[in-house]
């Protein structure tokens, strides 16, 4: 297969003006390394990935699949967000030992806390692998032909990649399934909680401050890698020992100004760069609007319990944060989009490309992609949002409507596969249980009458909460007690169930098969679309979407102008904390000992030249979900910060990435450091760090 470049975009720029964009770290000689000099990085290639030498690279993990974390130290020490370490604090924490509202440190490695399920993982190689992917794909075979064909040559050479017997292997597409990659990674399971700052910190500003600037959030927590005495990964055991790890970060003093180069290493979990217009208005004019809908009045009701009780704050925390996140998030993609203009300017882009197409003499081969694609998306938009409201409705929102769609998959199970029954029982078991740790039936019933009537406003009917054996854990493990038959009896007996099976069903039977069969052609096309931009436009710059593989993005630290005659500058402070104090407030009260600590100006080595102590920063980085917790690095290779947050018009990068307001959040390490040591006194871990000053060389 032809060489694919990676490139940017639609636009030729000059080096020196590059913004955006998520890389792939072992192909960044050349072009990339040139751009990320010209903005001021004093870091080579081989700085940040190298299969040979310890590099940058080997100190990024992907914490739990879902989010970035970073070593910190010698002894496997690493830093990521409190939000992306949350439901960790979260299980440890009782109203008798609160660390969500009081934090945790532990003061010693004997302190430190296990978490059963918890996982980093790092990459040590990463190959390219698209010819051997792609071997024998023809044109003329249809999709599933291809796809039947990838998915035997990948298996092939996962079976043959060289590898150590601890290592595991992951082939990811890119460019749509124009080409392929191999990732050779160690996971490690033994991952123990070292440290939180209490919710009014690493949550300050919670719902409200979320996805805007200026942020006061001190969004971290601290967790530590152990491994065998080999340093090899291992299950947990009283046994293990602290990582060493290959490389691990200097944190530096220094800070950083307007202007200073910065790089945001980690693992972007999703984006839709290439989309066409037709598709970008769809999804902010139609499909978000119907979701921010159904969340926002479960949030109602969320909101106004946790605040009326302190039990029902820590059961709900980790959800409501998790609901309102996506919530706030398609607010702002869609006012981006909007200010950016990006479907008019998608539209004059695509009228570049038919116009490409039409001087290199390949009409016949691509002119009917846009045709098509607006054929294709008029037929599929009402079955999208069908089919994504009901999965806010029973799988996000509502825990009860959760419990009848996981029961109706044991009762398929029972059906259609009895062999694989048991082991689907006992997954169903151990997820009642779970959902019953953070369980309150007020709360839900009350989620229910306010989003049920968004899905289904013919047939609401609370009363099944009063009749239900769902709603109790006891009573809802005795209806999985028995053989298959007795279960199933048992299922279609429960009031709450009866109620949801028709619904479930028609998920199943309709809603979904009609989904995939009007999505796969949209998802052929698109990555035709892929192809022909590259063949049309060789010249512009494309950079492959997130797919929650490791990536760079570089920039430099910028304020931002989010609408007239308002201007962020790029660093906020711990004087904006005490500014937006409210005492008793869930979003905006501040601890007493930072109120003291702010009073006494006993800061320490973490203010600026002013004497401030910076909280948060802006960067020009290309940033979505997944880059949480991933390390800001400065022009050296030291940290900086800690990746958190986009500014709210930015979310639409997803999509869109404009350089003028698209705006990654950035907690200061330095912030991170002054909570660690004065606030939790918790010095140990600050002398664990190599602290530098590159500034001063």
């Amino acid at each position: 297969m032809k060489y694919i470049k990676i490139l940017f975009l639609f636009i030729v720029v000059q080096v020196t003006a590059q913004q955006g964009g998520m890389w792939i770290p072992s192909l960044l000689e050349g072009m990339n390394e040139q751009e990320m000099t010209s903005l001021g990085s004093k870091l080579t290639a081989k700085d940040i990935y190298d299969v040979n030498n310890s590099s940058l690279k080997d100190a990024i993990g992907h914490f739990n699949g879902g989010c970035t974390s970073e070593v910190i130290s010698p002894e496997g020490l690493i830093l990521t967000n409190h939000h992306c370490g949350f439901g960790q604090i979260q299980s440890h924490s009782s109203l008798e030992n609160d660390y969500l509202k009081d934090g945790f440190w532990a003061m010693s490695k004997k302190e430190e806390l296990p978490n059963k399920g918890l996982y980093v993982e790092f990459i040590v190689r990463i190959d390219d692998v698209t010819t051997k992917a792609l071997n024998g794909v023809t044109n003329t075979m249809t999709e599933r032909e291809k796809q039947s064909t990838i998915d035997k040559n990948i298996n092939e050479v996962t079976k043959n990649a060289q590898k150590e017997t601890w290592q595991n292997i992951k082939v990811k597409p890119f460019y749509k399934g124009n080409q392929y990659f191999l990732f050779v990674t160690e996971k490690f399971e033994d991952v123990r909680l070292v440290g939180a700052p209490p919710s009014s910190i690493g949550k300050f500003g919670s719902d409200t401050d979320n996805w805007v600037f200026p942020r006061h959030t001190g969004d971290f927590s601290l967790f530590r890698i152990y491994a065998d005495k080999n340093n090899r990964p291992a299950k947990y055991s009283k046994d293990n020992v602290p990582y060493k790890p290959k490389h691990f970060l200097p944190v530096s003093l220094d800070g950083i100004e307007e202007g200073d180069f910065t790089m945001v290493f980690g693992f972007p979990g999703r984006t839709n760069e290439y989309l066409p217009a037709v598709a970008i208005k769809h999804i902010t004019q139609e499909f978000n609007p119907s979701n921010i809908a159904i969340r926002e009045a479960a949030l109602k009701e969320i909101d106004a319990q946790m605040k009326a009780s302190d039990a029902v704050r820590i059961k709900y925390a980790s959800k409501q944060a998790r609901i309102a996140n996506a919530w706030k998030k398609w607010i702002g993609e869609n006012l981006g989009i909007k200010k950016s203009n990006a479907i008019a300017e998608r539209q004059a882009f695509e009228a570049t490309f038919k116009k490409a197409l039409k001087e290199k003499g390949l009409e016949k081969n691509y002119g009917n992609i846009l045709p098509e694609f607006e054929k294709l998306y008029a037929d599929f938009a009402d079955i999208n949002i069908k089919r994504r409201n009901f999965i806010e409705v029973f799988l996000v929102t509502n825990e009860l409507m959760q419990m009848t769609f996981r029961a109706y998959q044991l009762e398929q199970v029972a059906l259609n596969k009895p062999e694989n029954f048991e082991e689907a029982r006992t997954s169903l078991i151990n997820r009642i249980k779970g959902i019953h740790k953070n369980f309150d039936v007020n709360v839900d019933k009350g989620v229910f009458k306010n989003v049920m009537p968004l899905y289904n406003p013919t047939n609401v009917d609370a009363s099944i909460y009063d009749k239900t054996n769902f709603t109790d854990l006891d009573k809802a493990l005795q209806l999985l007690e028995g053989d298959a038959k007795k279960i199933v009896k048992n299922l279609n007996k429960d009031a709450a169930y009866r109620y949801a099976k028709p619904m479930i069903e028609e998920f199943y039977t309709k809603i979904n098969p009609e989904f995939q069969q009007k999505n796969q052609p949209i998802t052929a096309l698109q990555k035709t679309y892929m192809k022909a931009l590259m063949e049309a436009l060789p010249n512009a710059r494309y950079f492959p979407d997130a797919n929650s593989t490791l990536r760079i993005t570089y920039g430099q630290v910028r304020g931002y102008s989010p609408r007239d005659a308002v201007y962020y500058n790029p660093v906020s402070y711990l004087d904006g904390v005490i500014e937006k104090y409210v005492p008793g407030d869930y979003e905006f009260d501040v601890p007493q000992k930072l109120r003291d600590l702010y009073d006494a100006k006993d800061f320490g080595q973490y203010t600026d030249k002013n004497g401030k102590v910076p909280v948060c920063f802006l960067g020009t980085n290309h940033t979505t979900g997944g880059n949480s917790g991933s390390p800001a690095i400065d022009a050296h290779g030291n940290l900086i910060g800690l990746n958190f947050d986009r500014v709210w018009e930015g979310t639409m990068s997803d999509m869109n990435y404009d350089p003028e307001i698209c705006r990654n959040i950035m907690v200061d390490i330095r912030y991170v450091l002054f909570i660690v040591d004065k606030y939790a006194g918790a010095k140990h871990l600050i002398e664990e760090m190599k602290l530098v000053h590159p500034k001063k060389k």
